[in-house]
């Protein structure tokens, strides 16, 4: 008993240390690549540094837990993939190298809880691929899972569950209008999806989402129109941890006039939400904003009144 206390508390130690580590880093002078952070209006994320040429940034942002490692997409067009790419930015200790590319012809990057698989869609199907951190960077893409149904915007939860927008059962894939955010169960044998229902799910496309890897909140792109320009609205799952609340609108700094909105991330701090903005390829590019204080904000207004 006391050698397994013993473990314990050593485990404690260095997860405290472990903490401490990757706050330093994101609290320093060249977390973020340097960049000044904004405040409550969103500014564009690294003006120049991320794409060069005819490309463009595009889709969600994945940052290491540490902040060590930034991974996004580029590309020459909003539909099509052959130019698409997964690139990515380290830091070495001494400055920022990149960006390099991971990977050709997948998509949102998003890690697993503990931070040691990158997550990707595209490429075929219903799939979703993984790497793996490895001691000198990343594995070949490997098939992770493959269902009969489309599976958009994966992102796994610490309690297993994986959350996609899809056609599921219920829709045609190139029916934009039957796709809903949904949930697949934490199993990977269980082949079983879930619509998410009501009041997430609307009338339209509902596909671009970011949920926190508790499950406490869920970003949405809604009010989506025919061209799929939307907005980022905000839910949260009420107490009885089943239902989610009315999804609300992140304000109108962020909602501020019509454009696509979607590929939405919260850094590893929880300050900064990231998303892509644009009305055209053209001006398409990743965009940053303070958002803790703008997430207690949303939650009180969100779930004052709800039962206990």
């Amino acid at each position: 008993m006391k050698k397994g206390i013993y473990l314990f508390c050593l485990a404690l130690i260095g997860l405290t240390i472990n903490a401490k580590a990757q706050s330093g880093f994101l609290k320093s002078r060249e977390a973020y690549l340097g960049q000044i952070p904004p405040t409550d209006t969103p500014k564009l994320f690294a003006p120049g540094l991320l794409t060069h040429d005819s490309t463009f940034s595009i889709d969600r942002v994945a940052f290491s837990a540490d902040g060590k490692e930034i991974f996004y997409c580029t590309n020459t067009s909003w539909f099509a993939d052959k130019d698409l790419k997964i690139m990515y930015l380290k830091f070495d200790g001494k400055k920022w190298t990149g960006p390099l590319v991971l990977n050709e012809h997948y998509s949102a990057p998003t890690f697993s809880p503990d931070y040691k698989t990158l997550f990707f869609t595209g490429s075929g199907f219903g799939k979703v691929w993984q790497s793996h951190r490895t001691g000198s960077g990343w594995s070949t893409p490997e098939l992770y899972l493959k269902r009969n149904y489309e599976v958009y915007d994966f992102m796994p939860t610490t309690s297993g569950n994986k959350y996609v927008g899809s056609n599921g059962t219920w829709g045609k894939p190139q029916d934009y209008n039957a796709w809903r955010f949904s949930m697949m169960p934490a199993s990977d044998a269980d082949t079983t999806i879930q619509d998410l229902g009501a009041p997430l799910n609307s009338p339209g496309f509902n596909g671009d989402f970011f949920i926190a890897q508790n499950e406490s909140y869920i970003i949405i792109s809604a009010k989506e129109k025919p061209d799929f320009e939307c907005e980022l609205f905000i839910s949260f799952r009420k107490p009885d941890k089943k239902t989610w609340t009315e999804p609300k609108s992140m304000g109108t700094l962020i909602n501020n006039g019509n454009a696509h909105r979607f590929g939405a991330s919260v850094s590893p701090d929880g300050k900064y939400l990231f998303y892509t903005h644009g009305t055209s390829a053209k001006d398409c590019a990743i965009y940053w904003v303070r958002f803790d204080n703008l997430l207690k904000k949303l939650r009180k207004e969100s779930l004052s009144g709800t039962a206990d």
